[in-house]
């Protein structure tokens, strides 16, 4: 796996891309048949989710079968990079190639601390009621609602949240009042529209206990190499066609008309940031034995319970 800094126009961190040449199909793995989605990670089941027949939303049924892509990460770990994104960034790629149950697959993925979720809070509200109000409820059953939800891509514990007295997010608390508590790896699954907590459920937790913003860290897939290159060309060949077009006005009207450049730069630097940084659909892979298989598998895992579908 390739790394790679990311930076903003002026110059600042954004993220770590990750090129990644290996597996074709990752351990944490989305399959798809028809309306219904399977997430299941080294052949376990760990979410059943079927989007309703008005598109609003999914039902969703999790297992208790998930287990973090992550090492368990020491005090002082934190402490040492406490503050630092970057830091964590490289820290967590190097798990998440090592880890056979991570979701990575062959393509090109942005680690970044750079969420839409912080900008939905309104200012009355504080941490803890909104990053409350961002977790899907439910299990091992519940809905995730994209009519109440839309666009603002809730949060979805791949395990239930512990409580505040839990013994892990009381550590996690004493983390957050020192200032070292570790991020919180979300990945974006576009098939639910919504964040799925890879690591970091206690360190949530903690941080909504103490009423904080907690640090996160997003995985993204982003533009594949191939298409990428495609892009690149594509931009600057639109790019160097408007600078023609002006010129040719000015061949014309005279030195009157401006030469272009004040237009067609800034959009060119926009396209290759967005080439370069903005989320695609998750990949997911057509489920053996379509929905068939995913019925056997939904009688399995909820020993023939029927649940909500709204």
């Amino acid at each position: 796996m390739r790394r790679e800094e990311v930076l903003r126009d002026d110059g600042t961190w954004l993220g770590l891309s990750l090129d990644v040449r290996r597996p074709r199909r990752p351990g944490l793995c989305v399959f798809g048949a028809g309306q219904r989605l399977l997430v299941s990670q080294d052949s376990r089941p760990v979410l059943l989710a079927e989007v309703d027949e008005h598109l609003a939303g999914v039902d969703f049924w999790r297992t208790d079968d998930y287990r973090s892509c992550l090492p368990p990460l020491r005090a002082d770990a934190g402490r040492a990079l406490a503050g630092s994104p970057r830091r964590w960034a490289h820290r967590f790629a190097h798990h998440l190639a090592e880890s056979p149950d991570s979701p990575l697959h062959e393509g090109r993925w942005l680690l970044t601390p750079e969420s839409p979720l912080p900008r939905w809070r309104p200012d009355a509200t504080s941490h803890a009621e909104y990053w409350s109000s961002m977790l899907v409820e439910g299990h091992p059953d519940g809905y995730i609602d994209w009519f109440v939800h839309s666009g603002s891509w809730e949060i979805f514990p791949l395990r239930p949240m512990p409580g505040p007295d839990d013994s892990r997010v009381k550590a996690y608390r004493k983390q957050v009042r020192e200032g070292s508590l570790p991020p919180v790896l979300l990945w974006w699954v576009s098939g639910l529209d919504c964040h799925l907590i890879l690591d970091g459920h206690a360190r949530l937790a903690a941080a909504i206990a103490e009423s904080v913003e907690p640090p996160v860290l997003r995985l993204d897939r982003i533009t594949p190499r191939d298409d990428l290159a495609a892009g690149v060309h594509a931009a600057v060949d639109s790019y160097e066609r408007e600078l023609a077009r002006f010129a040719a006005l000015r061949a014309v009207h005279g030195p009157t008309v401006p030469d272009g450049a004040a237009t067609a730069g800034p959009r060119l630097a926009r396209s290759l940031h967005d080439l370069a940084t903005k989320a695609r659909p998750t990949w997911s892979w057509p489920l053996p034995g379509g929905e068939p298989e995913w019925r056997r598998i939904e009688r399995e895992v909820t020993a023939g319970r029927a649940w909500p579908r709204l």
